[in-house]
């Protein structure tokens, strides 16, 4: 005898809602990728002192590069007006000047698409009715952070304008967090209209998977202070730094707190403690999930994270020993964004797919 389906749902209702989901789901990929190639040309703009290049803000004006002599003259002319210029920079020729502009253009320009890759889509679906109404909350959200997260951009590079020869490591951090929580948010509506292969994790996994893309933001946070202080460059021997495990010289500013944002060496060292403690948490989740639901897609994807965490914490070691290589720094970073990636997927795969709409709860 042939069971019956649990659903009813009719079948023709289904297939409509399934392939909506495809669509929807494939756009959001989409933009997912365009995220994270953003997030790398940032990394790269941070790496090559770039970001300061561009002097204002022009949204939409920007869009255009210089196209005459005349242009990347005045351009130029700007960038020789702040201190990055005139304390580290001073006598570049416009050949250079030229080389980290486009840097700094690509991440803007790159900044801009996604807004549209995300926006343009976002109208179609709503206003053809092929989003469900749970969705419509989760996206306008997103919307409503990119935007939030270019203003920040623009604050991020207006502390390097005036007193400093770079941007703030706070609001470094900051840009690269908010934009890796939009990365995450992205990534879990697609996911979680994905069909799923196994049902959702026990409670107790489907918790721990959540706070484990709560630590990898952590994680990211703590490297976006790393980069902002070029706390990378110095102290490069691993395990011992500074000729020890635990170095001296941690919290010799005052107040004590501030060591943790603004000492380089204290930065770093809480960026390594991040990285063994994201190890172990991925450890303790590989096997507590192992004894729980051994043999599903959950436990197994359990221990894939545990590989991803080693695979990032080798090319963390490489790259600090190595004194920040611009190819490794950025596999480095890459590298992150790809577990953290995994771990949402794995977060949302645990709490089980969105359910279709008219379906029973």
């Amino acid at each position: 005898m042939t069971a019956t389906p649990p659903l009813s749902v009719p079948a023709s209702f289904q297939s409509s809602d399934s392939r909506d989901r495809f669509w929807v789901r494939i756009w959001l990929y989409v933009v997912v990728v365009t995220l994270f190639a953003l997030v790398l040309v940032g990394g790269a703009t941070r790496l090559t002192e770039s970001g300061l290049s561009i002097t204002e803000w022009k949204p939409i004006h920007g869009v255009i590069p210089p196209l005459s002599e005349a242009e990347w003259q005045e351009e130029f002319q700007k960038y020789r007006r702040i201190p990055q210029y005139e304390q580290i920079n001073r006598g570049m020729s416009l050949d250079q000047f030229k080389t980290i502009f486009w840097w700094e253009w690509a991440h803007r320009l790159l900044a801009r698409g996604v807004g549209f890759v995300f926006a343009l889509p976002l109208a179609f679906f709503w206003l053809a009715g092929r989003l469900e109404d749970h969705l419509k909350p989760k996206l306008v959200g997103i919307l409503a952070l990119g935007g939030l997260q270019g203003a920040i951009g623009w604050w991020m590079v207006a502390s390097g304008l005036v007193e400093r020869t770079d941007v703030s490591q706070y609001r470094l951090a900051t840009h690269l967090t908010i934009a890796c929580i939009i990365f995450v948010a992205t990534l879990a509506v697609a996911r979680g209209l994905a069909p799923h292969s196994g049902g959702p994790a026990a409670p107790g996994t489907r918790r721990f998977a959540g706070w484990l893309v709560v630590a990898v933001l952590v994680q990211i946070y703590l490297g976006g202070l790393v980069a902002g202080l070029n706390a990378g460059f110095s102290y490069n021997t691993w395990p011992l730094m500074d000729g020890a495990l635990v170095p001296q010289g941690l919290f010799t500013q005052a107040p004590a707190w501030i060591n943790l944002f603004e000492n380089p060496k204290t930065v770093q060292f809480v960026h390594r403690l991040g990285a063994y403690a994201m190890l172990a948490l991925a450890l303790w989740h590989a096997v507590s999930t192992g004894q729980a639901e051994p043999g599903t897609t959950h436990a197994r994807r359990a221990v894939l994270l545990v590989l991803l965490v080693l695979v990032q914490a080798a090319i963390g070691i490489a790259t600090l020993v190595m004194v920040v290589p611009l190819g490794w720094a950025l596999a480095h970073q890459a590298a992150a964004l790809i577990v953290l990636g995994f771990a949402t997927a794995h977060w949302q795969a645990a709490k089980g797919a969105y359910p279709m709409p008219g379906a029973p709860a």
